[in-house]
């Protein structure tokens, strides 16, 4: 029976979105019931389509007869993450060929990492570049000659721009596939602890590249349960993955046979196979709340805020900050992995991973089983684990119980009764805030403004010496329409350390924190944005501020003069907007969406009702 909340949430997301759920729905339909594509092209476009393909693969695609995949792709060489994926596409290709089926690269969409360009001009661009990755999606499959689609993609944005992508050809089956995580490196700990004392001048950069390097050491997923890591739980908890093969690690026999089956299976699902299942029908209301819930339970990333609500939009689905706060107060926190625990998604895999979170929430009623799926009704198939039985890939039930309660735990007895994402609303705006991984006592903070000009005046300050004291560091201009919303993860290490020394610190920004926020209280994504007319670009060093993660509240409680009547202090955003091909993308910060409807820099929902 399902939990009464998640019943509640669902019904009204299923009401809001009923317009643009039927437009979205009555599109793919009529895409469908044209049939194949490949039959209505002319001689000349599938002659260009096959023309660079073997003999075999031309006669193929000139007969009709067995589906043909497009593969799009995020392969580079230079991030770890999708390294791996630079052999999948002739391991698809051969995995399909003894089936009278075909692949072909459809194209590819660009990756970045907010690894490297953390801190850096080029992170100005990483939000919008999951648009991006959506408009190369949808050029790739553009071409109308595939019965099915393969996205090959993991880290932050690219996962969210592939499926925003897909959804405009939701009526053909699509599966998703990931590479997983590296190998375990240096533990997160003690990674953690190097960041924090070179921050406070007590190691040198030599020690510094030394630990990172040794934490980001292999091809494979950067092993915290960040935005990356979070990818892969949404697709699987949407039944978008083969089952429990989210964490299995790149370069082994398991990952390889994984591979190759998800190319069958997708291939089985179009309509010249035997069970037709589009991705339409895959990706309701439903399965965004499943989303939600999974996010919750697993402690995920913060940037979904923003990119579940765009995502949803693409299927015409409408969500808000509401129904994640409501679904965080239903759900339990079944996992702790870094930054909310020691532990990283290597331990949890190994602990009984996300088949013994999805048989838990299940039965605790607070996911939706009777979904449709890749691998057909119901979603307690994907509460199993994969493994190889002499050698061809199986599944069998997931653990009955725990590998390491410190790591992961029954929803009868979780490690918090919520699930740590909240709500925050006031005179400020409204912001959210990952609180899993902070402590009770700092979860309610009530000290002076100091406004920064952002993240480097807050850095240099820090360095200076000027910032040992209590305070709620207000970082502004940091949104969407600004400068596309960079996260401002170089800030965790210096507000970190002066919350070690005893400190009453917090952080209040329209920007990003990251999908690793942790133990510092961090209400992020205000909304509306300074450079919107929000409240956040109207604080004054010294006004008094609360941020108060129990009660839901982000107040100024004192200041000098109304905040209704003061102007919004002056920023230059001018050095903000242009190198490092930022000026590229004045358009899409010209049009962009509010955070808490996705940050999209195009309207999907709206334009479908």
């Amino acid at each position: 029976m399902v939990h009464p909340i998640v019943a509640e949430v669902t019904d009204r997301v299923r009401e809001r979105s009923r317009r643009t759920r039927t437009a979205y729905l009555a599109q793919m339909r009529a895409a469908a019931s044209r049939g194949p594509h490949r039959s209505h092209v002319s001689c000349g476009n599938l002659a260009h389509a096959a023309a660079a393909s073997p003999p075999e693969v031309k006669k193929a695609m000139a007969t009709g007869g067995g589906p043909n995949v497009g593969i799009v792709t995020a392969y580079n060489d230079m991030l770890s993450a999708h390294q791996p994926l630079g052999a999948y596409p002739d391991i698809i290709k051969a995995a399909l060929a003894p089936l009278g089926a075909t692949a072909q690269i459809a194209g590819g969409v660009p990756a970045m990492c907010d690894g490297v360009t953390q801190g850096q001009p080029g992170m100005d661009l990483s939000l919008f570049s999951r648009d991006v990755i959506a408009m190369a999606t949808a050029v790739s499959l553009s071409h109308n000659v595939f019965d099915a689609a393969l996205m090959l993609g993991v880290c932050d944005k690219i996962v969210p721009g592939l499926f925003i992508g897909a959804a405009r050809f939701g009526h053909l089956p699509i599966m998703f596939l990931p590479a997983g995580p590296m190998h375990s490196g240096l533990p997160n700990d003690e990674k953690a602890r190097v960041r924090q004392l070179y921050a406070e001048g007590k190691v040198g950069r030599d020690a510094l590249l030394d630990a990172e390097s040794k934490s980001y050491h292999s091809p494979g997923t950067c092993t915290f349960y960040g935005t990356a890591n979070s990818n892969q739980m949404l697709m699987e908890v949407m039944g978008l993955h083969l089952p429990g093969s989210a964490f299995v690690n790149p370069g082994t026999p398991l990952r390889h046979a994984i591979v190759e089956e998800t190319a069958r299976r997708v291939a089985a699902t179009s309509t010249l196979g035997d069970d037709y299942i589009p991705f339409c029908d895959v990706v309701d209301e439903r399965a965004i709340v499943n989303a939600i819930v999974g996010l919750h339970a697993t402690g995920g990333s913060t940037n979904h805020t923003l990119h579940l609500v765009a995502m949803a939009r693409a299927v015409g689905v409408i969500i808000d900050w509401n129904d994640f706060s409501a679904l965080s107060d239903a759900t339990p926190l079944l996992a702790r992995v870094y930054p909310n625990g020691s532990a990283d998604v290597n331990a949890f895999h190994a602990a009984g991973g996300l088949g013994f979170v999805i048989r838990e929430l299940i039965a605790a009623g607070l996911l939706h089983e009777d979904v449709q799926t890749t691998m057909g009704k119901g979603l307690s198939r994907f509460a199993a684990e994969p493994w190889l039985d002499d050698g061809r890939l199986a599944w069998r039930s997931a653990p009955a119980a725990t590998g390491d309660p410190d790591v992961l735990r029954p929803a009868d007895d979780p490690h918090a009764a919520t699930g740590g994402l909240q709500l925050l609303k006031g005179n400020i705006g409204r912001a959210v805030i990952k609180v899993s991984a902070v402590k009770p006592d700092r979860r309610v903070i009530e000290a002076p403004a100091i406004v920064f000009k952002g993240q480097s005046d807050l850095m240099d300050r820090f360095k200076a010496g000027e910032l040992y004291r209590d305070f709620i560091a207000i970082v502004p201009f940091q949104g969407p329409k600004a400068n596309g919303m960079p996260e401002l993860h170089k800030l965790t290490p210096p507000l970190g350390v002066l919350q070690d020394k005893g400190y009453k610190v917090a952080l209040v920004t329209d920007g990003r924190m990251s999908g690793a926020s942790g133990k510092v209280p961090a209400a992020i994504h205000v909304t509306p944005e300074a450079l919107d007319g929000g409240a956040i670009g109207r604080i004054r060093d010294g006004d008094i501020v609360r941020l108060d993660s129990e009660k839901g509240e982000l107040l100024i409680v004192s200041s000098t003069e109304p905040l209704e009547t003061r102007e919004a202090a002056p920023h230059d955003l001018g050095a903000e907007r242009w190198g490092t091909g930022r000026e590229l993308f004045a358009a899409m910060r010209g049009v962009v969406g509010p955070a808490e409807e996705g940050a999209m820099s195009f309207q999907l929902a709206e334009r479908e009702a």
